[in-house]
């Protein structure tokens, strides 16, 4: 795994995927780095894989993983990870998806930095 630092980025995809089209680069906000470094390393690396296998290709399908959200203070995309949210922004221009925000949930509640959220 690479070091979790300012300028981290994560390139995807299957380049011998059936899609013609070039996969999405990932880049992570400073926030939500920190908000990633305050995970174990165990679930790092799960929210990490599951980035990389769901955001490089296709970041703007919905599906039971991937959902547009409604306006919000955070961002208009959610990939649920098992319990971890992970959200995001898409640039369809550069083919870039940019990581805002990563949490928990517990239930119905949120928590980003150890603070409850209400989407």
């Amino acid at each position: 795994m690479q070091e979790l630092r300012e300028d981290f980025v994560l390139a995807g995809g299957d380049v011998n995927s059936e899609k013609s089209t070039a996969p999405f680069i990932i880049q992570f906000s400073p926030r939500a780095l920190d908000h990633l470094k305050a995970f174990p390393k165990r679930d790092q690396q799960i929210i990490l894989h599951a980035i990389q296998v769901h955001l490089t290709i296709d970041p703007d399908r919905e599906t039971r993983r991937k959902k547009k959200l409604e306006e919000n203070v955070l961002a208009p995309w959610e990939l649920r990870v098992g319990n971890f949210r992970v959200f995001y922004d898409i640039d369809q221009e550069n083919r870039l998806v940019v990581i805002v925000a990563i949490g928990k949930k517990d239930h119905n509640i949120l928590h980003i930095e150890g603070k409850e959220i209400h989407l």
